[in-house]
């Protein structure tokens, strides 16, 4: 992807759900690296994006000819969004994590619903969650 697509979708989630160009930068950089195992593992089936990370496929759908491209430039096939977000388990974003971090990118924790699901009244602060 160019800089300058990354940019301009940046710029668009920041914009589209209220979050700061920098948080906004990070949810793509998850979002892309989600979109690219997803579609490089064919594993879309038991993948979800986490709550936090899913406005950077909404934004880059949005943005259809350059997704349809992109889609088509690296899988050869449109990667469809078939959004159940009743699937979105601490075991499953583990499991999706741990699928990105194999694939050799960096992922970035806080993105992947653990502080926001956290009871902050329970939290010991050495949980999973916090």
């Amino acid at each position: 992807m160019s800089p300058e697509l990354f940019d301009r979708l940046t710029a668009f989630c920041a914009d589209e759900y209220g979050m700061d160009v920098g948080r906004a930068g990070r949810v793509m950089n998850e979002g892309l690296a989600f979109l690219w195992v997803m579609g490089a593992t064919e594993k879309g089936d038991v993948m979800a994006p986490s709550r936090d990370v899913d406005p950077a496929w909404h934004t880059f759908m949005l943005h259809s000819q350059e997704y349809a491209e992109w889609c088509e430039e690296h899988f050869g096939r449109f990667l469809h969004h078939a959004p159940n977000s009743k699937t979105r388990t601490t075991g499953l974003m583990l499991d999706v994590m741990d699928l990105i971090r194999g694939a050799g990118f960096e992922v970035d924790r806080s993105l992947w619903g653990f502080a926001a699901d956290c009871n902050a009244p329970a939290c010991c602060g050495d949980g999973p969650c916090c």
